[in-house]
């Protein structure tokens, strides 16, 4: 091959590479620039379910008050009342398609979203704040704690040091809230291991213990049999039992008619004691919210008073699809 073949080989080769280098480049960016449109696309999604969940489990929360709100017109609370009925799990345009005030069109989103929920007598678990008293450890509430870790088989001293640490926690003087070793006050069952609780322990505990802000009584109504039994002393679990029994069959408008089951008649549970009552004042809301393929689960902690009813917590959480509920699901 001559020189002058050899140079316009070469030129050839030059050209064919600069082509394939400029398609390379054309490709990656407008690789780059399809994945920047997919991610915004992708964001604004997101940000659009996160704000309708977010509404609509306002929505539900605004419902469960509503419903509190009228039966805080009666003053006895029982699991044969409206509140304590819950709510499976149903497609969203179910509920506006009987709203006769809404005429606007229930898009695509709407027919895939489904809602749940479950309200919960707070009330019907022992209170952890009763294990203390004016800055002192409660011997009534104590007692009645010692009952159900025997009763669950759980070590008796990891509640001297959960009580202790309470206390401690508790403490509003001026030298405890300074001081950088006093333990933070747990909101949740599950955060009673800032108190020295295991894991395991406080996981056992969950379904009988709530964490209120103020001394709270037992709702004979609504309660297990395991936490009547641990909220009188001198009770057997047989007649914690038939308590539970009886009230199914009619609930208790006041405590006497508990009383009268039991041995000893109306000095067993005499009237106006804390331990344990016929009504409620704090309850958990939870909504469960699911949108293709995400979850979203909200649980909030109400107080009422009367006929108001005031939010007190409010946590939300997102759970992909196909994964169980948070251990603390709804019950």
């Amino acid at each position: 091959m001559t020189r002058q073949g050899r140079t316009r080989s070469s030129s050839h080769g030059a050209a064919l590479l600069t082509a394939m280098l400029t398609v390379a480049l054309v490709a990656t960016f407008s690789a780059a620039a399809l994945w920047q449109q997919w991610r915004s696309v992708e964001i604004e999604t997101a940000e659009r379910t996160r704000v309708q969940s977010g509404w609509i489990l306002v929505g539900a929360l605004d419902w469960a008050r509503l419903l509190l709100r009228e039966d805080g017109r009666t003053s006895v609370d029982h699991l044969g009342e409206p509140w304590a009925v819950p709510l499976e799990e149903a497609r969203l345009s179910s509920f506006l398609a009987t709203d006769r005030n809404n005429s606007a069109d229930i898009g695509p989103e709407v027919m895939e979203a489904f809602l749940s929920g479950q309200i919960t007598d707070l009330q019907s678990m022992l209170n952890l704040t009763n294990l203390v008293e004016n800055g002192k450890v409660s011997d009534e509430g104590l007692e009645s704690f010692m009952r159900l870790f025997e009763l669950l088989g759980l070590p008796t001293e990891q509640l001297d040091r959960l009580t202790e640490n309470l206390r401690f926690a508790l403490d509003t003087s001026a030298a405890n809230r300074s001081s950088a070793q006093a333990p933070l006050v747990p909101q949740r069952v599950e955060q009673l291991v800032w108190l020295g609780l295991p894991p395991a322990t406080a996981a056992a505990l969950l379904p009988y213990v709530a964490v209120l802000p103020r001394r709270t009584s037992v709702n004979l109504n609504t309660a297990s049999a395991q936490v009547i039994y641990a909220s009188i002393p001198g009770l057997t679990m047989a007649q914690a039992q038939q308590l539970v029994t009886e009230r199914e069959r009619s609930h208790f408008r006041r405590v006497s008619d508990a009383s009268r089951l039991l041995p000893g008649g109306a000095a067993a549970l005499p009237e106006g004691q804390l331990a344990v009552g016929v009504s409620s004042g704090f309850f958990e809301v939870r909504a469960r919210l699911r949108l293709d393929k995400l979850i979203v689960e909200e649980r909030s902690v109400v107080q009422r008073d009367g006929i108001e009813v005031k939010v007190l917590q409010r946590e939300r959480g997102l759970i992909p699809s196909g994964l169980p509920l948070l251990a603390s699901a709804m019950r």
